[in-house]
């Protein structure tokens, strides 16, 4: 009798632990990619997300090579404009195992510059938790069978939908986007277009990347601005990448201060509002004149911020494999099987 009991419990206790173990499921971003500047752009973690299914309590795994990236889970509004100084937690070793502890949309970003631009950025929609066993029925409190009432109201009242969050704390604007600052292919009209869907508030910040020593920074008055001058800057920055912090509403603007290069086009002009917590456009800034001059010296050639080393698929380690199931949970479980088994039978 006593063994018979012995047997009951731990058989309960191997299906206990069987079904924890296949109630979670451990997914490894990017698969044999890893967590890296994918060659696809942002759409390769998209399509990557699509064939997943995201449940409560599932869990991601980053893999990348230490120093070159981070896994930064930020807000939906970050999240579009590529700005990780805010993130809500950031993981900088890998592998980087991220819990999906709670329902709807999570976002991750590498907050390393000009990475998320380039792509490397994943959304996420994590549904309600994993293998919840139904409640089971309860019998009725009454032997008689009753008919059921009909319900008094036709329609049930709708539940209001919550409204999204409102964005919070200063944007990150890479200028240019992955193009950076350079000269552009399209001349002036290339920066204007950049600016002129965006929303820029006091305490936004705008990144500049450029190959040191090829371009710089120079903020100027409007009148130099278009006229294309250098005499006599507001502020200078030589040392990439460049952070200018928007500390005041009005025009700012910005030429690159290398001779002909503001001529052939690498100027940004931008409208700056007293709101705070920015990031969506409204409407777009006030195209900016620009000087139709030709250029006198010919373009050098256009320095994206580059990646670094190790960013491609090859240099990330490999993967290990995802799955439903723990190998030990199982092994652990035929084990103890095998053990009850033998001193029942014995």
């Amino acid at each position: 009798m006593a063994r018979n009991l012995i047997l009951v419990l731990v058989v309960a206790i191997v299906a206990t632990l069987l079904h924890g173990s296949a109630a979670q499921t451990r997914h490894v971003v990017g698969d044999s990619t890893g967590w890296t500047i994918a060659s696809g752009g942002a759409s390769f973690y998209s399509n990557w997300a699509s064939k997943q299914t995201f449940k409560q309590g599932d869990t991601l795994v980053f893999n990348f090579t230490n120093g070159q990236h981070n896994v930064a889970k930020v807000t939906k509004a970050a999240y579009d404009a590529c700005n990780g100084s805010n993130a809500i937690t950031t993981l900088t070793t890998s592998p980087a195992t991220v819990t999906l502890n709670e329902s709807g949309q999570h976002y991750f970003i590498c907050a390393f510059t000009g990475h998320c631009a380039a792509g490397q950025k994943l959304a996420v929609t994590v549904s309600g938790k994993a293998s919840s066993p139904s409640p089971a029925p309860q019998p009725s409190s009454s032997p008689k069978a009753s008919p059921t009432p009909a319900p008094k109201s036709s329609s049930p009242s709708p539940t209001p939908a919550s409204a999204p969050a409102p964005a919070t704390g200063p944007v990150t604007y890479t200028v240019g986007g992955s193009m950076g600052w350079v000269i552009p292919s399209g001349g002036a009209a290339a920066y204007t277009s950049w600016a002129s869907g965006k929303t820029f508030v006091v305490g936004d910040i705008l990144v500049f990347n450029f190959a040191k020593n090829t371009h710089n920074v120079e903020e100027v008055t409007k009148k130099n601005y278009d006229s294309c001058s250098s005499t006599s800057p507001i502020a200078t920055y030589n040392a990439p990448p460049v952070r200018v912090t928007l500390n005041k509403t009005g025009e700012h603007y910005f030429i690159c201060g290398f001779t002909g290069h503001c001529a052939a086009g690498q100027k940004l002009a931008i409208n700056v509002t007293g709101a705070t917590g920015g990031g969506k456009a409204t409407s777009p800034s006030p195209s900016p004149s620009s000087s139709g001059s030709t250029p006198g010296t010919p373009s050098p050639s256009n320095p994206s911020s580059p990646s670094p080393a190790g960013s491609g698929g090859s240099s990330s380690p490999p993967a290990p494999s995802s799955g439903a199931v723990s190998v030990k949970a199982f092994g652990f479980c035929a084990t103890l099987i095998s053990v009850v088994a033998a001193a029942f039978f014995c």
